[in-house]
């Protein structure tokens, strides 16, 4: 197994903050924009984006939400190995609000079909958009595209890409694995 550093920890902190300024162009004051982090992965993007927005860029009282989407895969009951579900936490409303979902690697488009589905559970959203680091472009089985992308990546068949946060891997990091 071979692994290439695709971003340092100073690139992750300079596209966070330019995906940070993008969500200030189009959402401006965030009144009636919410954060949904796609679990696991997506919420520590999630969690460092809304915290770039308030520290750095005094964005006030930004909402911020994680969404579950286990039992809405298309492959849940496919795999070998049981799934672990994780936790959904979304105490706000979100019927006509814009949603921004988060998540680290846009791949196939499995993930935030299963999103979409399931966040149809907490209201009827006004608008719903994709922010992600990285992009896999050549890999997509389903016609979904990113609104925001931090970096994007070929990666081919075997390749996976590898996101590491200080807060749950010690470093902030992203690497392209080869088996």
């Amino acid at each position: 197994m071979t692994q290439k550093v695709l971003l340092n920890s100073k690139e992750v902190n300079i596209i966070l903050h330019r995906l940070a300024c993008q969500l200030i162009e189009k959402h401006l004051d965030f009144k009636d924009t919410v954060l949904i982090g796609i679990q696991p992965r997506g919420t520590f993007l999630a969690e460092r984006l809304k915290e770039v927005l308030e520290k750095e860029y005094q964005t006030p009282e930004i909402k911020l939400g994680y969404l579950d989407i286990t039992f809405f895969r298309d492959d849940f009951r496919r795999t070998e190995k049981p799934l672990e579900a994780n936790k959904t936490n979304i105490n706000f409303i979100l019927e006509n609000k814009k949603v921004i979902f988060i998540d680290d690697v846009l791949y196939t488009g499995r993930s935030i079909r299963a999103a979409l589905t399931a966040v149809q559970s907490f209201g009827r959203p006004s608008e719903i958009e994709l922010l992600v680091l990285i992009d896999r472009r050549f890999s997509r089985n389903l016609p979904i595209q990113p609104d925001y992308r931090g970096r994007q990546v070929d990666a081919i068949n075997d390749e996976k890409v590898r996101v590491s946060w200080k807060e749950n891997d010690g470093e902030d990091a992203v690497y392209l694995v080869t088996n």
